[in-house]
């Protein structure tokens, strides 16, 4: 059966020469001072090492069946990017580890569940998975980065780490899904059954590794209790982080829908412009990016 042609966005570019000072003086809480944003992100950055290289395998789980010479190479680029992302963010979970956070654990932790998961799943399941997150990163990339105002408090190395994450979250964003449905033949009530999962299974992680950190900083249980409420209004209230994001995160749930039918973005080629104009300084053009954002 012949495959559908994969519709394209951006060129997806692997970059391996990624520098944005890590082991420099990053103060503990570098989101402002503010410990539940500072931490929150950081949960997320413990997950990545394992969680990209389970993507990688869930995705490699189709390439001897991909026909398409155009996706066969953004598969390849994809898990160039993503190794990547998961040595750079390995890099700076290396900074957290130092500070008593128990990354090694968790890490092992996660290791474990995905393997259980790919154990008890099929293959169809594990890449609708795939599917589903990188769904869910592209938008908080594309959400995040317009918003000039929520990264405004964050420490310079951090938040360009966090935008060249998202810059290539954007390249690759469709090419999980187009391998989903075009190779793998994922029908409509997998695709969406394995997002509502995945929508309540990520964040529950995030947020259990979270509370760890909070309680690793020394911080009481009256403290995290406040912490946590004016954390969780920063994240759902009405002028929070992800209210914006609602629209996009739904048309996932849309027959038809294709990760390229919306969500461009300026700050992707400010990025790009100055990644190129200063020869792979990623500091300096995550710096370009979010000045310019709105």
């Amino acid at each position: 059966m012949k495959q559908t042609t994969v519709q394209s966005g951006y060129p997806i570019v692997p970059r391996t020469e990624v520098d944005f000072d890590l082991d420099g003086d990053i103060p503990r809480h570098w989101f402002g001072g503010d410990p539940f944003k500072t931490r929150f992100f950081d949960a997320m950055s413990t997950l990545f090492p394992e969680g990209e290289k389970f993507f990688i395998t869930c995705v490699r789980d189709y390439r001897d069946q991909i026909r398409d010479p155009e996706l066969q190479q953004q598969v390849k680029d994809f898990m160039r990017q993503e190794a990547q992302h998961g040595r750079v963010h390995k890099q700076f979970n290396d900074r957290l580890q130092a500070q008593g956070i128990r990354v090694d654990r968790i890490e092992a932790g996660t290791r474990d569940i995905l393997a259980r998961i790919r154990r008890l799943m099929p293959a169809s399941f594990t890449l609708a998975q795939t599917a589903a997150a990188e769904h869910m990163t592209s938008i908080m990339a594309h959400g995040f980065f317009e918003r000039q105002e929520v990264f405004a408090e964050a420490d310079a190395r951090i938040r360009a780490m966090y935008i060249w994450h998202g810059v290539e979250e954007i390249e690759h964003k469709a090419v999980a899904y187009d391998v989903l449905t075009n190779v793998a033949k994922a029908g409509y009530f997998l695709r969406v059954g394995v997002m509502l999962y995945t929508s309540v299974m990520f964040p529950l992680h995030v947020f259990m590794i979270l509370r760890h950190m909070l309680q690793a900083d020394g911080f009481s249980f009256r403290q995290r209790v406040g912490l946590w409420a004016r954390g969780l209004h920063w994240l759902y209230g009405w002028n929070g982080l992800f209210r914006p994001l609602l629209r996009h995160y739904l048309a996932y749930y849309r027959p038809g829908f294709h990760p390229w039918q919306d969500g461009d973005m300026h700050t992707y080629q400010r990025w790009a412009d100055a990644y190129a104009r200063t020869g792979g300084n990623a500091v300096v053009a995550g710096n370009e990016a979010y000045a310019g954002a709105v």
